[in-house]
Formats: C-alpha cells, structure tokens, sequence
C-alpha cells in the first residue's frame, strides 16, 4: 500500500498562499490529502480540481444544520468539495476540552454526510511516563467501536506536536503494532499515520517500518520544499 502523506495546515496560511500551495502541488502530481482551515477550503477545493490530491476539513460539529453559531456542519464540508475530515486530534482534545462523547457524535455526523474521518489518538507525556501511554490510546480507539467508513488512525504522541520532539522509529512502530492490533480486536484494518514533529530529516526514517503507513505532517506542510521533501520519502519507500 502506498504511503499516505496527510497535511494540517492548522491555523496557518492566507487564501493566496493556500491555493498557490495546492497548484504547485497539483502541478507535482502529488497525491497528498490536504487539510486547509475552513476559509480557504473553497478556493483551495477549486485549485485541486483534476488533481489526484484530497480535501479534508480540520473539525466538524457534533450537530446538523441549525442554531450553531460558529460551527461547521458535515453537510457544509461536503458541499465545499471536502471528503476527509480530522477527528480528535490532539488540539481539540486537549485545547478545547473535547470529551469521547463528543467525538463520537462527530465520527457519526461526518460519516452520515458521506465524509471520511482521519482519527487522532495518542497520550501525553504525564501519561507515557506514567506508563499509561497504551491504556490512553486503547481508550480512545475504542470510540471507533461500530463504525464505518473510517479513512485512517493517527497516532500522534501528544508530547511530540509542534514541539520539535519526535517518537524514535522504535516507539512509533511499537505504538502503532498495538494500534492495530486493538484495530483488527474492533474488526477494523485501517492504515495508522504517525503524527508528531514529522520533518524531512525523519520522514524516510519513520515510513520505512512496515507499520507506519504514512505521516500526519503539521508546521512542515505548509512549505512546498518541506512537503515535497516528506512525500519523496513516502514515494521512495513504494
């Protein structure tokens, strides 16, 4: 199977600089699932058209279409083009307080407007030194009990995100061989991303074990070097 090479754009970027991104990687024949923030979703959608790349969205609300001000709606990321969407990544969790009952209420809303969901697990530091790192992270899977339609898992070790540490190849792999093994315990086989200071200089380290197919890249997306950088390694491996 191909290595998956997904960006978050986060908070980042200005229309302009996200569309011309998304050309130069069109124009690269590249093949990476991109996760604009909301407002430039659409300018971007339109900049991929007849690209092999694909749009996901960074959020989605636990509610249909109504009094939610503020909110996105699955049926609004579809309208705009998306197909994949983030659910439960780190900075949600952990920044807006998001519990395992709300994130399941967005898995079904997105899944229930046809998109496909990229879910993020993974543990802090208190937790991993408590060595409760494992318990975390089956916690969490077990949202996807029941489920569908699921794209992809994304391991990112909390402690590890925009932090510029980065889990050996050696506690990636381990993670994510426990990763699917609770996968297949909830009938799933589903590709495991590794998120977490992802960077050139790791890339080709990190996607060369054979259970970790692929990257979930932050801060290194959004420079076309950078990017194109990771996705070589990712095409090397194949």
């Amino acid at each position: 199977m191909p290595k998956i090479v997904a960006a978050n754009w986060k908070m980042n970027l200005r229309r302009q600089s996200a569309v011309e991104l998304a050309w130069a990687l069109k124009s690269d024949g590249r093949k990476c699932w991109l996760f604009p923030a909301f407002p430039h979703l659409a300018p971007v959608h339109d900049a991929l058209i007849g690209s092999e790349l694909t749009l996901g969205a960074q959020d989605v609300s636990p509610d249909a279409d109504g009094a939610c001000t503020g909110d996105v709606s699955a049926e609004m990321l579809a309208d705009t083009g998306c197909t994949l969407v983030l659910v439960g990544h780190s900075e949600r969790r952990h920044g807006h307080g998001e519990t395992a009952e709300l994130l399941a209420r967005k898995l079904k809303r997105a899944l229930e407007a046809g998109l496909k969901p990229l879910y993020c697990v993974g543990e802090t530091l208190e937790q991993r030194k408590a060595g409760k790192a494992q318990a975390v992270v089956k916690d969490h899977l077990s949202t996807l009990a029941g489920t569908e339609g699921i794209a992809a898992v994304a391991y990112e070790p909390v402690w590890a995100i925009g932090t510029g540490e980065t889990a050996t190849p050696g506690q990636a792999a381990e993670m994510h061989a426990f990763i699917r093994e609770e996968l297949k315990k909830l009938g799933l086989r589903l590709p495991i991303l590794y998120g977490g200071s992802v960077k050139p200089e790791n890339a080709l380290e990190l996607m060369s074990h054979p259970d970790v197919d692929g990257v979930l890249v932050g801060g290194a997306s959004l420079e076309l070097t950078s990017l194109r950088a990771i996705d070589d390694a990712a095409r090397e491996i194949e």
